[in-house]
């Protein structure tokens, strides 16, 4: 049987036009056992094809964490190292649970979980607005059905290692639910059905496309500097309360008091990030752990108009970096644009990290147990930015 893709299937909220290209079901295929030739399409799938798909989902996957690792793994085989090095007690991130027989595969999800994979015991937490935003959802309203999204992510470390390539997710226990509503609570009115404790997705490539002209030529003559060990940084401080990017409350730990750190191992990442099998560009900033953007002049032959820095500049206000960043990314995370994925156990996604962001949305109670595992390894090189072409091209 050959591989066959077929649209994943969107919520009555999403904009069609926009993700004829985003994701595509996987059937035909075993994801614990490919051939060469059946990764081959699979990574086609990714990145190669002329209408190549961020994210891939394969139904009623049975993958030990092995099996997970060695497929993670594939796409990008120089690659040794864990996505994230910062999983400690002070740490946004918290305490990293690997699995004892292949500690790349990490053991997500909610509740107390006995004897799993060489696990005696694990207390599981899902992630909740609760813990980071700088306001929440009344309980009232939670009893009622109200949530948010927890935080906008890329999986990166943004210190010293470069960003995932490709992350896969395995649901094998989900908790079932009554579906909610994800507010965004920023004065707009926006709102979106979600399933319980989903997973929701935009895309980068829409993200840089939906940004005006003159935000065009600034995203691709831009490069952003991460805080040092931005994990550590951000944890005294509170997201916004759409998870995306932060509040400039002055409450980040000062860099003299995080662990010590070297100038030069702070990630500077392009604004925007190349597939360079497609040439597409996407939008791709971790608007939490930014500090600072440096932004090129324009080309100098080039007619300024109306550009934003035709001259360049170096930003290093926090306050205003965020609110640039928040301007430019907060468009793409309306409800038209997201793709909260509805999960199923044995449920397995593959996501191209240079493509998309994602977010964790909803409350679990201590009962609800979830139990997920998660592959990430860090890049073994930086992600590619803009041309000179692509300079000229939106300038």
């Amino acid at each position: 049987m050959m591989i066959e893709l077929k649209p994943l299937p969107l919520p009555a909220s999403a904009d069609a036009s926009k993700f004829t290209q985003f994701g595509r079901e996987v059937f035909g295929v075993d994801p614990a056992n490919l051939t060469n030739e059946q990764f081959g399409e699979i990574r086609e799938a990714l990145y190669k094809a002329r209408t190549h798909h961020d994210v891939l989902v394969f139904r009623n996957a049975a993958l030990t964490p092995k099996q997970q690792y060695a497929l993670t793994k594939a796409f990008d085989p120089a690659s040794e190292k864990g996505g994230h090095k910062e999983h400690t007690k002070k740490s946004l991130l918290g305490p990293y649970i690997p699995i004892p027989s292949v500690p790349q595969v990490q053991l997500t999800g909610n509740g107390t979980v006995y004897n799993h994979e060489g696990i005696e015991e694990a207390k599981l937490k899902h992630r909740s607005h609760k813990t980071f935003h700088k306001t929440i959802v009344s309980p009232e309203d939670e009893a009622a059905g109200a949530t948010r999204f927890y935080r906008w992510d890329i999986d990166a470390a943004l210190y010293e290692i470069s960003p995932v390539r490709v992350t896969t997710l395995y649901g094998l226990r989900v908790p079932a639910g009554p579906r909610k509503v994800c507010r965004y609570d920023d004065g707009t009115g926006d709102e979106l059905p979600v399933p319980l404790a989903a997973t929701a997705f935009v895309s980068g490539k829409t993200m840089f496309a939906l940004l005006p002209m003159q935000l065009k030529s600034l995203a691709v003559r831009a490069r952003v500097k991460y805080a040092p060990h931005p994990w550590v940084w951000m944890t005294p401080a509170h997201t916004k309360s759409t998870g995306l990017g932060m509040e400039s409350e002055g409450l980040e730990v000062a860099y003299s008091e995080l662990p010590a750190w070297r100038e030069e191992k702070r990630n500077i990442l392009p604004m925007v990030w190349k597939t360079p099998t497609t040439g597409e560009l996407s939008f791709q900033v971790h608007g939490c752990g930014a500090a600072e953007i440096f932004i090129d002049p324009l080309p100098a032959d080039t007619e300024p108009k109306e550009a934003l820095y035709p001259d360049g500049t170096h930003l290093m206000d926090l306050e205003e970096v965020r609110e640039l960043l928040y301007k430019m990314q907060r468009p793409a995370i309306a409800p038209p644009f997201v793709y909260p994925h509805d999960w199923h156990e044995n449920d397995l996604i593959l996501f191209n990290n240079g493509g998309v962001m994602q977010s964790v949305v909803g409350e679990l109670g201590p009962d609800q147990i979830r139990i997920f595992h998660q592959c990430n390894l860090a890049g073994s090189d930086a992600p590619a930015g803009q041309s000179a072409e692509d300079v000229r091209k939106w300038e």
